[in-house]
């Protein structure tokens, strides 16, 4: 199959090269909805074009940056409609944010926790072990 840039499409283990995704990531992202399923070729072999890489670059990064997959489809709704305002985008974007900053502020919790639990064991090779404790307390 040749390069998608002249028109003619790559195939899924191409796309997947390009993007870093993994194969069966596309075939779900496919199942679900979030990807198009392109057409095929006479031989039955799937054909992504250039919207197909873009739009799947467009999913990684933003399952990278933490949206789950109904947020990342809010998005690509928004995109697909072309109902998008910036307004919108950015209130979705804040919402994200927000919850960004609660995991952060849990495991900056739980690192304190974890920090002063590892500080009252000895490490040394006894029965007893202030971490199993605090565990179950």
């Amino acid at each position: 199959m040749t390069d998608h840039d002249s028109g003619k499409g790559v195939q899924r283990a191409e796309l997947a090269r390009r993007t870093g995704c993994n194969l069966e990531t596309i075939r779900y992202y496919e199942k679900i909805g979030m990807m198009p399923v392109p057409p095929r070729t006479p031989a039955g072999y799937r054909v992504y074009d250039g919207q197909h890489v873009s739009r799947l670059r467009f999913i990684l990064r933003a399952r990278r940056l933490g949206f789950a997959l109904e947020e990342t489809r809010g998005l690509l709704g928004l995109v697909d409609g072309g109902t998008q305002t910036c307004a919108e985008v950015k209130e979705r974007t804040e919402r994200h944010l927000a919850d960004v900053r609660m995991k952060i502020a849990d495991l900056k919790r739980i690192e304190r926790v974890l920090v002063a639990t590892a500080a009252q064991c000895s490490g040394q090779q006894v029965p007893e072990c202030p971490v199993l404790d605090a565990l179950a307390s």
